[in-house]
């Protein structure tokens, strides 16, 4: 199978197997693939999070659902993977955002001991969450986001869907508000 390059859809749709924060049936889904040692990631991370809030407020709590993938671009970024499998970890225990958190504002501290760090500031079970991360548990996980991504035409993190169509303009609140506003016509 080839992966189409110029593909702007995504190819995966959005399924109760993600990290959703919101409902699936919202009237807009953004689906994000980002990588946690990715700054521009971060970034992008950030801006979704303060147009989250504008439009909940706006207009309502089910109107925007956010979706997370991983891709880990560990040609570049030597503990993105890892970060990827802790994220997995917590999740398992029910703290997939509060480890997402963590991970995107500590990106410069991305070792394995500040992996063990924030995940007893979480109050994880840190004898499980050492062995799925020692016994690679989530790798599959983690691939199956990143082979959604190749699908659908994703080469670098981040990248961005909006209602299932890649969003290419400028990384900006106010565009991004923009691309929303108008998948919703």
């Amino acid at each position: 199978m080839s992966f189409d390059r110029d593909r702007s859809l995504l190819f995966v749709p959005p399924s109760t197997q993600d990290h959703i924060k919101g409902v699936l049936n919202a009237t807009v889904v953004l689906v994000i693939y980002g990588d946690y040692e990715c700054s521009q990631s971060a970034d992008a991370y950030r801006l979704i999070k303060v147009i989250g809030r504008q439009l909940s407020v706006s207009l309502g709590e089910n109107y925007l659902c956010f979706i997370f993938r991983h891709f880990p671009q560990i040609e570049i970024h030597s503990h993105a993977q890892r970060a990827a499998e802790a994220a997995e970890a917590a999740a398992v225990q029910g703290q997939f955002w509060p480890m997402h958190e963590m991970l995107f504002s500590h990106q410069q501290e991305l070792g394995n001991g500040y992996l063990v760090e924030y995940a007893n500031n979480l109050g994880l079970d840190i004898s499980q969450f050492l062995q799925d991360i020692s016994k690679k548990v989530y790798i599959d996980r983690i691939n199956e986001d990143i082979e959604s991504g190749l699908y659908s035409g994703v080469t670098a993190a981040p990248a961005l869907f909006i209602n299932g169509i890649r969003y290419l303009n400028r990384w900006t609140v106010e565009q991004i508000m923009a691309a929303i506003v108008a998948a919703n016509d």
